[in-house]
């Protein structure tokens, strides 16, 4: 993620990196999970209990 584009100083890619954490995470498909993001294998996150 760090190099896919040019950030100009250190500060600024450490501000994007939140944003492509929760990008990863939460909307990119997996093959290993069916083609869901693989935030769908959690269940025990605060709110979600079952």
């Amino acid at each position: 993620w760090a190099f896919r584009r040019l950030y100009l100083s250190e500060s600024q890619r450490r501000k994007a990196l939140p944003g492509w954490l929760h990008e990863y995470n939460h909307h990119r498909p997996h093959s290993a999970t069916g083609r869901k993001p693989p935030i769908t294998r959690l269940t025990n996150l605060s709110g979600q209990y079952i």
